[in-house]
């Protein structure tokens, strides 16, 4: 019996694919709600209370444009995931990042929502990062 395996050719264990299925899907999801808090913000700029005397104090029409564009690119970048594409686990673990700061600095406007963004972005960075889960 050969033991040898050619580089990339390693066996991939079940809760590796089922980490990163899970990364996949919840990326997607945080992804559509980033698209619809930030179409929320665009369309109506009162939807948010404004926050008086808030250090990082935008516009919520700009906080809108950045949970939008923010919001395509997880989308896309999850469905990236789903095909376990190299280049999908790191940008994906890039963006999760970013939209976990991005949300840190959006909680005095809806901050429940944030912090469970935050977490669920949080998640995502971890189910990504178990061996085995993305290609390289």
């Amino acid at each position: 019996m050969n033991d040898y395996r050619a580089p990339g050719d390693e066996q991939v264990s079940g809760w590796a694919i089922g980490g990163i299925t899970f990364a996949a899907c919840v990326l997607t999801l945080v992804g559509a709600f980033e698209v619809i808090g930030g179409l929320a913000a665009i369309i109506d700029d009162e939807f948010f209370v404004n926050v008086r005397n808030y250090s990082f104090d935008v516009d919520t029409s700009a906080w809108g444009w950045i949970h939008l564009v923010l919001g395509i690119l997880l989308v896309i970048t999850g469905f990236g995931l789903f095909g376990r594409a190299a280049w999908a686990g790191i940008t994906a673990i890039f963006l999760a990042s970013l939209s976990a700061v991005a949300n840190f600095f959006f909680i005095p406007y809806y901050p429940a929502w944030s912090i469970l963004v935050i977490a669920l972005n949080v998640w995502v960075i971890w189910s990504i990062t178990r061996p085995g889960a993305v290609r390289t």
